[in-house]
């Protein structure tokens, strides 16, 4: 006669937790989400969630570096690119695809959440973030700073404050998708900024 089992339900779906979790983290933050809220939304004992991520501070790190490690991804694919303008054109349309996908597969968007205010004795998000943020920026430096030597920026372009107006678009168009702005205008707003930051490159050669 086989032994009953212990612990985590069958049907438990680690993904999902971590999306349900992420989802309340980014709204309420780590202090502001309690181990009952968390039980309640993925439909899980306190000891299978323990037994599941160690504790309700794991399970927070946990989903912080599932969904940070998407924005890196997305800075890695678009400066492999070959041209500074299709480098840009990726980088605004794939980060607007990010912050504005299903919400039955993402939990929003990471860089204007609560939880980017909040932190835990194990992950300080805020540090995390920054370690994130820092990362993005050098790649897309480095790559804007290869584009100029290989003369497609505009004479006396400043690599440095050119990859910073471009981080700072990022960044807005996360404040905007958080704030409900549609896709439609995200990606209207993104693919003007591309045009007006294509004027510091120059004209690409026949």
């Amino acid at each position: 006669m086989s032994q009953p089992t212990r612990g985590r339900p069958r049907a438990f779906d680690r993904d999902r937790a971590i999306l349900e979790a992420a989802r309340l983290f980014w709204r309420r933050g780590y202090s502001g989400t309690s181990t009952r809220d968390l039980t309640a939304a993925l439909g899980l004992s306190t000891s299978s969630l323990y037994a599941a991520f160690g504790s309700k501070a794991g399970l927070f790190e946990e989903a912080v570096r599932t969904y940070a490690e998407r924005y890196r991804e997305i800075y890695r694919q678009a400066v492999a690119e070959k041209d500074l303008r299709t480098v840009i054109d990726r980088l605004l349309i794939d980060s607007v695809d990010e912050f504005t996908r299903p919400n039955d597969v993402h939990p929003g968007c990471l860089l204007s959440s609560a939880a980017m205010t909040d932190s835990t004795s194990t992950l300080d998000t805020s540090a995390h973030y920054a370690e994130l943020h820092g990362w993005n920026e050098r790649a897309l430096l480095t790559r804007i700073e290869r584009a100029g030597k290989d003369g497609q920026l505009v004479a006396g372009t400043d690599a440095a404050a050119l990859t910073g107006l471009v981080q700072s678009v990022v960044h807005g168009l996360s404040v905007r998708a958080n704030l409900g702005t549609t896709r439609e205008d995200l990606l209207t707003t993104a693919q003007l900024a591309h045009e007006l930051l294509c004027r510091q490159l120059t004209s690409p050669t026949a």
